[in-house]
């Protein structure tokens, strides 16, 4: 299906090509990331130019463009362009920030394209996020008895993240970062149990059992994942997505931690929302008993 030609593709088509890589032949990745890497530039670039610069074929860069839905190279071409001049637009931002780090590059640049690539994963991940999934992960979550979280490496401390704001409004959650802890976890689930797995990829292994495990018992399965079509998002009852901006500086273990962070945010205010008046009550009760530990301004 053809979806260039208006303003919402243009919106997209750089979500769409970062959710595609993992499904990616090398040589179309090649490309992909040409494109992810300088948009601006490549929609001024002929098909054949394209290929050159990334040492493969015209058939390659037409395989594509079709994967990412897209019947012609020079729709594509377009919606790089609408998008490129939109961002710097919007954000009236220098294009040289949207690159990636370079070894020149000062302190403060540094910090300047960080910032800037940060604001941008969380805004694309709340243009790519779908409501409904997010509604129907809420709906689950909130009426499981027990909840399990998983996560490896950097998707750990974002699991230990939404475990903690579930426990503090009294939910019953665990968050795993071992395997066999996870999956034995996972094999005494029911039909009254969420478990929710986050992997960037999609493509960790013991993630993708940890679902196959819980859903094998009656769970009802969430993934949290940059790639719906990976084989976590294929495993999972409900999928939501997130939209990290990835470069070889900022990697999938950071790039996708921010992104990832927010869509947690948006899940826990969500189900706190479903029992407001209780969980309102929970965090004022936990935030007191904590409170005796914090040091008084005036204390040496």
């Amino acid at each position: 299906m053809d979806k260039a030609g208006n303003g919402e593709s243009s919106r997209t088509v750089l979500l769409r090509i970062r959710s595609a890589l993992p499904t990616l032949r090398p040589s179309e990745r090649t490309v992909a990331e040409a494109v992810l890497a300088d948009p601006a530039h490549v929609a001024e670039m002929p098909i054949g130019e394209l290929a050159e610069k990334c040492g493969t074929s015209t058939t390659s860069v037409v395989r594509f463009y079709k994967k990412i839905g897209y019947n012609g190279y020079s729709d594509l071409r377009l919606d790089l362009a609408r998008e490129s001049t939109r961002e710097s637009l919007v954000n009236n931002i220098p294009a040289e920030l949207y690159e990636d780090i370079d070894r020149a590059d000062s302190i403060q640049d540094v910090v300047a394209k960080i910032a800037i690539n940060e604001t941008a994963s969380i805004a694309d991940t709340a243009q790519a996020l779908d409501i409904e999934k997010l509604m129907e992960a809420i709906t689950a979550i909130s009426a499981a008895k027990r909840i399990d979280v998983f996560g490896i490496g950097a998707a750990a401390l974002v699991a230990r993240d939404f475990q903690q704001k579930l426990h503090r409004i009294g939910k019953i959650a665990f968050s795993w970062s071992d395997a066999d802890a996870a999956w034995t976890s996972a094999a005494l689930t029911d039909s009254n149990n969420v478990s929710v797995a986050i992997s960037h990829s999609g493509t960790t292994f013991d993630t993708v059992e940890f679902v196959k495990i819980a859903k094998e018992n009656g769970a009802t399965t969430v993934a949290v994942t940059n790639h719906p079509d990976s084989p976590l998002g294929r495993a999972a009852d409900i999928v939501l997505s997130t939209a990290a901006r990835e470069s070889p500086f900022r990697p999938g273990a950071m790039g996708s931690r921010i992104a990832q962070m927010m869509l947690i945010d948006c899940l826990f205010v969500g189900i706190a929302q479903r029992s407001y008046e209780g969980s309102i009550t929970a965090l004022r009760k936990t935030r007191a008993a904590v409170q005796v530990r914090r040091m008084h301004p005036d204390s040496p």
